[in-house]
């Protein structure tokens, strides 16, 4: 068994860090180049990608525009290729982060991060997803802030280690999986006797909670040719978020979300 011992002091130029992003991970913050993202005509202007924090945004954006509430422009920010570092990005969004949001249906443009914020601003601007009744507006609350403090668990930590990690750690990857597991067990015991997340109606809550494990149990996330955490998890094991995720699968808005066209940044 390989051991490690931490030096007094870590030093980043002294390591080789490896895995799919090891080439755009350091320990700093700030742009790395200059770069101007474009703009279309409409209202809203997306910057994302497609993973699980993406489609959040995706989702709700949709939602909306089949109410005939707002339009947007979705441009691609390819993560590998570090565009999230360029300066417009980072004017946006100072942790260089996707999902990023510039609203310009007021007066003055209002730039949005975190997809958390973002569902909750748009919610709040429209006053849809999101119910007033105070008992179930926290509820929905809850069930968004622990989604956005869990989830971290399920990707910088089991999908990490269990699918982009150099090599696999069996202290790490058995850690994490514990987590991921319990967290769908939270899940599944909760949606045993109800059709959505909170307050009993299709809500943000939802709408964040899917893409992450909804994907999960449905076999969409980490997937890959010597990996498949669906049959790893033993997704089998909690029948109700199945239920839940197909559900939610199925609306012709989330079909379009989990498609949508990003276009590309130009170079």
């Amino acid at each position: 068994m390989t051991t490690y011992t931490p030096p007094a002091v870590w030093d980043f130029n002294a390591i080789n860090m490896g895995g799919k992003f090891g080439g755009t991970n350091r320990p700093t913050a700030g742009a790395r180049h200059e770069y101007i993202l474009p703009k279309g005509d409409k209202p809203y202007q997306l910057y994302s990608l497609n993973t699980p924090n993406g489609v959040k945004v995706n989702i709700i954006l949709e939602e909306l525009k089949a109410l005939g509430l707002l339009d947007f422009d979705a441009y691609k920010i390819d993560i590998v290729a570090g565009d999230q570092f360029g300066t417009d990005f980072v004017s946006i969004n100072p942790n260089s982060k996707i999902p990023a949001l510039i609203d310009r249906s007021g007066d003055e443009p209002v730039n949005i991060f975190e997809s958390g914020a973002i569902l909750l601003h748009l919610a709040q601007k429209y006053n849809k997803f999101l119910p007033t009744d105070t008992a179930k507006h926290a509820e929905v609350l809850s069930w968004l802030m622990w989604q956005m403090g869990s989830a971290p668990f399920v990707g910088g930590g089991f999908g990490h280690f269990y699918a982009y990690a150099p090599e696999p750690v069996e202290y790490a990857i058995n850690r994490y999986t514990m987590e991921t597991k319990r967290q769908l067990d939270v899940l599944n015991q909760h949606l045993a006797s109800r059709e959505y997340v909170a307050s009993d109606e299709y809500t943000v809550a939802d709408m964040a909670i899917y893409p992450w494990y909804g994907w999960l149990i449905l076999g969409k996330l980490y997937i890959g040719e010597h990996y498949n955490a669906a049959r790893f998890l033993n997704v089998d094991e909690y029948p109700h978020v199945q239920k839940w995720a197909n559900n939610i699968a199925n609306k012709e808005t989330v079909k379009k979300a989990e498609s949508l066209v990003l276009q590309p940044l130009t170079k």
